[in-house]
């Protein structure tokens, strides 16, 4: 009685656990799923999934009825001796399970071979906006060449029209992924792969790393923000005309404890003497969402919290800790950061 009393207990704890598990995968922050497309391609590439999906489906039912079949109607009886009648020999049996998976296999070959080609053709036209994206360990660079706009860890685009990816690498093995817009590409060291993508509606569309590239992979998180053309043409006139003139007496300080610490060494930002290239583009910063691959939100509090102790928040980033800056050199230093507009 105890023992079925302490099976019961754990059988219940067991449910709760796992109940609250999947109740807590549905709370992030950051949500993604590729079963609710937002553009042609994600959803031609859907569409090529639920093909597939239903004749797999189709095969399983006719295998799980016919064993079952099989198992009623030949099934051992009393006064049964030796082995039941065997098919072997059986020409029109055995070149019935040869055509069938020939004829399923072609059902699946030929879409997924024009959609595969139709989704790999490059787009070109005035139309058509380019961007090349580089992936780092642990961000995304995405640079407009056309536009001469340089941003990291937000890719702005016009929503209904086509852009154009070209994927690198700075280091490491990456994958480009948005499951809203289009599949997986993966981003390779000394080589440029390239895919193309569209919103088919404005809105704000979460992306990831999708290959293990290190330490702080899970962070290596992006935005699509799909915008109207309108919108786009008026973030392209920002960023292409930057404002980077600090606008109160704590910003100045902050331009000056920015240059007193070396930050542009590494980083640029458009329309100054700071033109580092090893971490991010901050041009335009505090106009972003968030932060750190979408680790923190876009808030002063935030911002401060990274530059002090960035290892905290991503492990074995390149970005050093500041934990020894004064607390009134910090808050300036966010004021000049968040006003880069």
């Amino acid at each position: 009685m105890k023992r079925r009393l302490h099976l019961g207990v754990r059988a219940r704890l067991a449910g709760v656990t796992l109940l609250t598990m999947l109740a807590l995968s549905a709370c992030a922050q950051h949500a993604q799923s590729a079963l609710h497309p937002a553009g042609p391609v994600s959803q031609a590439e859907l569409g090529l999934m639920g093909f597939g999906f239903w004749i797999m489906l189709g095969v399983f039912v006719v295998v799980v009825a016919v064993l079952g079949y099989s198992l009623v109607r030949f099934r051992e009886r009393r006064g049964d001796q030796g082995l039941p009648p065997q098919v072997e020999g059986n020409h029109r049996l055995e070149i019935a399970w040869t055509l069938i998976p020939i004829v399923l296999l072609a059902l699946l070959i030929v879409p997924t071979f024009r959609a595969t080609f139709a989704l790999a053709q490059q787009q070109r036209g005035p139309g058509v906006v380019q961007v090349t994206v580089v992936g780092h360990q642990w961000w995304w660079e995405f640079d407009y060449p056309q536009l001469g706009i340089v941003t990291a860890d937000e890719m702005h685009i016009p929503a209904g029209e086509r852009v154009q990816l070209t994927l690198r690498s700075a280091d490491v093995l990456h994958s480009f992924w948005v499951p809203a817009l289009a599949g997986k590409e993966d981003t390779v060291p000394g080589q440029s792969n390239t895919m193309y993508l569209e919103a088919a509606r404005p809105g704000l569309y979460p992306g990831q790393c999708a290959e293990f590239c290190g330490v702080s992979h899970s962070e290596m998180r992006f935005d699509v923000i799909a915008q109207t053309p309108s919108a786009f043409a008026a973030w392209v006139q920002a960023r292409q005309h930057p404002d980077s003139t600090p606008a109160t007496a704590q910003a100045v300080q902050g331009e000056k404890v920015f240059a007193q610490y070396g930050c542009g060494s590494c980083h640029t930002i458009d329309g100054t003497q700071f033109q580092g290239k090893v971490g991010p583009n901050l041009s335009g910063l505090g106009t972003r969402l968030t932060l750190a691959g979408a680790s923190l939100q876009n808030t002063p509090k935030d911002l401060r919290l990274w530059v002090s102790d960035a290892h905290k928040i991503m492990p074995s980033t390149v970005m050093p800790n500041f934990s020894t800056m004064s607390s009134s050199d910090l808050h300036a230093l966010s004021a000049y950061l968040e006003g880069l507009k």
